[in-house]
């Protein structure tokens, strides 16, 4: 089988590729810094598996499985983490993700995936799993999410009006929406449980 590996930090991802070409039947054909550079890698590859980080310079590893299968590529995907968020894994899911581990598993675990993921088959953190079914879906809207998602990295209301071209009451609105949804006590803690739980 044929993989690309993408994630940001190097030691972990040379890591990733010693281990994986001690099996016989894995061969990785491209390592990747950044999601661009996934994306690019699986185009020229076209690997049977792509093994992404959830969270990377560039396009996330959800955003990357999300591209893959726009752009018609046979690739699989398996997602690994640090974060056990379940949001995560049910946004992962959405995008065309099939497998989704978290990177304390050994690393045994990740082969099995590979090769499971490489004949059509799903694999998912089994305590992932569970947890995403007890969580549930987000109570956030699309807009609610976008407008959260912006107040996570622009302090000013009217920035975020700006950039999402609302105006500064349409802002203030889904703001205190979504707090009250998530029972927050302002913004800030809003953004935080919003991510804790892997809906933004």
């Amino acid at each position: 089988m044929r993989i690309v590996i993408a994630e940001d930090q190097t030691m972990v991802r040379q890591a990733l590729v010693a281990l994986l070409e001690l099996e016989p039947d894995i061969e990785v054909v491209g390592q990747a810094a950044d999601g661009h550079e996934a994306v690019a890698m699986c185009r020229k590859y076209q690997p049977d598996v792509a093994v992404l980080d959830i969270e990377m310079p560039g396009p996330g590893g959800i955003e990357v499985a999300s591209q893959l299968r726009s752009a018609g590529l046979a690739a699989k995907v398996v997602i690994v983490t640090t974060f056990d968020r379940p949001g995560y894994l049910r946004a992962a899911m959405i995008a065309g993700a099939s497998g989704f581990l978290l990177k304390d598993a050994p690393a045994a675990d990740l082969a099995a995936a590979i090769r499971e993921v490489a004949n059509g088959q799903r694999v998912v953190d089994p305590s992932l799993a569970a947890a995403a079914l007890a969580l549930g879906d987000s109570p956030l809207t699309e807009r609610e999410t976008q407008v959260l998602a912006a107040a996570a990295g622009h302090g000013v209301i009217a920035d975020i009006a700006a950039r999402l071209h609302l105006s500064p009451g349409t802002v203030r609105n889904h703001l205190s929406s979504a707090i009250q949804k998530l029972g927050a006590r302002n913004r800030g803690e809003a953004v935080q449980i919003a991510q804790r739980k892997g809906w933004l």
